[in-house]
């Protein structure tokens, strides 16, 4: 390991069940080999540490924006504790997101100065019920902290950044006018778990775990903050899809007694379940017959490709950055406004009637998806790694030159 350059990689935590977590957790499994790996997180779920050094940082338990002040501030002290106490260097630093000042490499999985102008009017207080003031508030504040850590940090041109979408390609060129040194690495999915396969194998113990008889006609969607993924727009839709054989599976974490109200106020309670995530997510994609993603607004949205990649038509809003890799009406189907439940509804409706259709792109999906692996993802940031270090290891002999001729 003597050999290997040393990269501190920083994130407040990692599993596999989270967008921006699960993309920096299939990263470094696969990088482990290449480079010498230091973690500094609070926790970690289903990932192998054989290979990993894990720095845990200790959680505080304490409202969302608090504990981000708290890990920001803490690993800064704890890299440099161990630099100077355990005389432990690294050659680069990579932070998915604004997690430090000092990054090397930031992967930018979200622009929340661009999410918060979209989200704003959703956001506001008059809009919303009184029970979710105190939620709303320190969301916007949140929001705003981000946004001002992000003016300083994504302005500065010399600091390579990695987006996951072209449309994260605009936003900082819309928001902070960066244009340069920006490269783009689109998410991948895991095809040995995920493909048309292995979901046809696991669709009858799917439903089966459900309770969901073998007609009746699945709309999947999956991720957390519903408000963002588009619910709303979803059961609007689904309301005016008057059959009732037809279930909407909603799977990921949110406040859901507010949706579950909701979806009662609609009537569509036997239409309805609201699932946790869970680590097989096969299971939700065997059970489904189209995937659904009315996103507000997305830097990319990985549930959609894994879908895919199982051979699922799937539905997909223009917001979500995933929408430049589908072709509609070939391997999938783009909803050009996330609000516009009537559209939705209508490409639902035509894709549950016609069995041909479905199976035509969904065939086509699976082609797509399969372009986009997760060890096709690691490679390119492999290249992004390599050519960091060559820049710190010339800006380092140029430091040395300059001082050889004082």
């Amino acid at each position: 390991m003597d050999n290997k350059p040393r990269i501190a990689v920083i994130s407040p935590f990692l599993d596999k069940r989270h967008g921006t977590e699960r993309c920096v957790a299939e990263q470094i499994e696969r990088l482990a080999d290449d480079y010498e790996i230091h973690l500094y997180s609070t926790a970690i779920q289903d990932i192998d540490l054989s290979k990993i050094t894990w720095h845990r940082i200790h959680r505080l338990p304490s409202p969302h924006l608090i504990r981000y002040l708290w890990f920001f501030a803490a690993n800064h002290i704890c890299r440099w504790w161990h630099r100077y106490f355990r005389r432990l260097e690294f050659d680069l630093v990579f932070s998915p997101g604004i997690n430090c000042l000092d990054a090397d490499i930031i992967a930018v999985h979200i622009v929340f100065a661009e999410f918060y102008r979209f989200m704003r009017p959703e956001l506001g207080l008059l809009h919303n019920p009184l029970r979710m003031w105190p939620w709303l508030i320190h969301r916007s504040l949140s929001y705003r902290f981000f946004i001002a850590i992000e003016q300083r940090v994504y302005t500065r041109d010399e600091m390579p950044l990695v987006v996951i979408s072209r449309k994260m390609e605009q936003d900082l060129a819309r928001c902070f006018n960066r244009r340069s040194r920006v490269s783009l690495v689109y998410h991948g999915v895991d095809l040995e778990r995920l493909n048309p396969l292995r979901r046809h194998v696991l669709r009858g113990m799917a439903r089966q775990g459900l309770k969901i008889p073998e007609k009746t006609f699945v709309v999947l969607l999956i991720g957390n903050d519903w408000r963002k993924k588009g619910l709303r727009c979803l059961i609007d839709a689904v309301t005016s899809l008057p059959n009732a054989d037809l279930t909407m599976l909603v799977c990921g974490e949110d406040q859901s007694s507010l949706w579950r109200d909701l979806i009662h106020q609609r009537g569509l309670e036997n239409r309805a379940m609201l699932l946790p995530l869970v680590r097989d997510i096969e299971q939700y994609y065997a059970a489904a017959d189209v995937y659904v993603g009315p996103s507000l607004e997305d830097s990319f949205a990985i549930p959609p490709l894994e879908a895919m990649a199982c051979g699922l038509p799937v539905i997909v809003s223009r917001q979500a950055g995933v929408s430049e890799l589908v072709t509609h009406g070939v391997d999938g189907f783009v909803l050009d406004d996330p609000r516009d439940s009537r559209e939705l509804a209508y490409l639902i409706h035509q894709i549950r009637l016609d069995e041909d259709l479905r199976h035509r792109v969904g065939t086509r999906a699976a082609e797509t998806a399969r372009h986009y692996t997760w060890q096709r993802n690691a490679q390119e940031m492999k290249k992004i790694f390599e050519q960091r270090l060559r820049e710190k290891r010339q800006n380092s002999l140029d430091q040395r030159s300059a001082l050889a001729r004082i």
